[in-house]
């Protein structure tokens, strides 16, 4: 049994979801670009948390998630009537490739935390499986339904591996997407970068780079890390 998830404005219960909450999908919500989003899309909602941070953050009136996973869809449904804006947040029971070929919405905000890993990560554990690993979404089909969804205006938002990186920044470019915003994410100061945040738009820009470290020491956190997910977390 896993015990629930207590945010300040809102709780997060995972005990039906393969993949817990962890802090790249709390990074990714606190970090992604909110300014004039009228309709987000989460695609791969797991426990609907980047969802719900989003509600908290933004004035979005459009929040919907997409989950293949049934267990997974029905705690983020509950996870969503219970918040505080169950009203601007859904979640649709389908896999991506379903929904982008079914849906012809457009959104100004398509954010996920996608499955990462190839064959030599495979555990006996299938539904963690699913929820981690590339096979159930395929980075190519993530953009490309990415692309086909977003408003013109729009943007799409990642947290991948830093060593796909450069991969998924070509990748995209196939579909007419361009980063504009690439944050390196390192553990420490000593670490090497573990993650890559990615904002991509169809406007060709310069990127803006930069870098973020989470701790300086252990449970001593930076002041820039802090001041993303103060409005979160209990203890910050």
């Amino acid at each position: 049994m896993s015990n629930p998830f207590r945010f300040k404005q809102f709780t997060v219960h995972q005990d039906r979801c393969a993949m817990k909450i962890g802090t790249d999908g709390v990074l990714l919500g606190c970090w992604a670009p909110v300014a004039q989003v009228n309709s987000v899309l989460d695609i791969g909602a797991g426990t609907g948390v980047i969802s719900l941070i989003l509600a908290q953050r933004s004035t979005a009136a459009v929040i919907d998630a997409v989950e293949l996973d049934e267990d997974a869809y029905e705690q983020t449904v509950d996870n969503f009537e219970n918040s505080p804006w169950g009203d601007r947040l859904f979640c649709y029971h389908a896999s991506f490739q379903e929904f982008f070929t079914e849906m012809d919405e457009q959104y100004d905000l398509i954010i996920s935390n996608p499955p990462f890993y190839t064959e030599d990560y495979k555990t006996t554990d299938q539904k963690r499986d699913l929820a981690r690993f590339e096979d159930a979404l395929p980075f190519e089909h993530l953009i490309y339904g990415a692309a086909k969804l977003l408003a013109d205006a729009g943007q799409l938002v990642l947290v991948v591996p830093y060593v796909q990186e450069e991969a998924i920044v070509n990748l995209a470019k196939i579909y007419g997407l361009y980063p504009a915003i690439i944050t390196r994410v390192k553990g420490t100061t000593t670490a090497g970068v573990k993650r890559s945040l990615l904002v991509f738009s169809f406007a060709k820009q310069k990127t803006e780079e930069n870098e973020l470290i989470i701790e300086t020491a252990r449970h001593q956190y930076t002041e820039d890390y802090m001041q993303l997910t103060k409005d979160f977390y209990l203890n910050m």
